[in-house]
Order: C-alpha cells, then structure tokens, then sequence
C-alpha cells in the first residue's frame, strides 16, 4: 500500500496541476495567433509574463514591451488616466 501524502506534498500536487492545466489553456488561447496577439490576449486574461513568455517560449522582457501600451488602452497607465473611445 502506497504511504500517505503529507498535506504540503499534495498542495505541490495540486500546484503542478493547476500550473498544467493552466498552460494548456493559454496554449489553446494562443494556438493560431501572432506573438503579439497571444502576449497580449493571455496578458489581458491575468497572466503574468513569466507564465506568458513560457507559454509562447520567448522572454518575460519580449512579453512586457508587446504587452507594455495594453496599460494605455485599458486606463491603467502611470497616471491612472487611460483614454477612452
């Protein structure tokens, strides 16, 4: 018979599912879009871009210039005054 996990074991287990099953998501989300749609749809969905450059295999750095003017356009910017249409 198999021992028992321990509580922070099975939290781990539950993590790295949950880290899965998020992947396969965004790779769905961004399977037939650009780079820069899909940095910027997974980005707007609430990823960071660690999870986001891992996703579409490019760098947190590449992830956060395509994704820097969605700030802009979502009200979110430095000032806190985005423009709206």
């Amino acid at each position: 018979m198999p021992a028992k996990k321990s509580a922070d074991e099975l939290l781990e287990d539950i993590h790295e599912r949950l880290e899965l099953l998020v992947n396969l998501v965004a790779l769905l989300i961004t399977s037939e879009k650009s780079v820069t749609e899909g940095a910027r749809s997974l980005k707007m969905a609430g990823l960071d871009n660690q999870t986001i450059a891992a996703v579409l295999n490019t760098s947190p750095g590449t992830i956060r210039v395509l994704t820097a003017n969605l700030r802009v356009k979502l009200g979110r910017g430095r000032s806190g005054h985005g423009k709206h249409s």
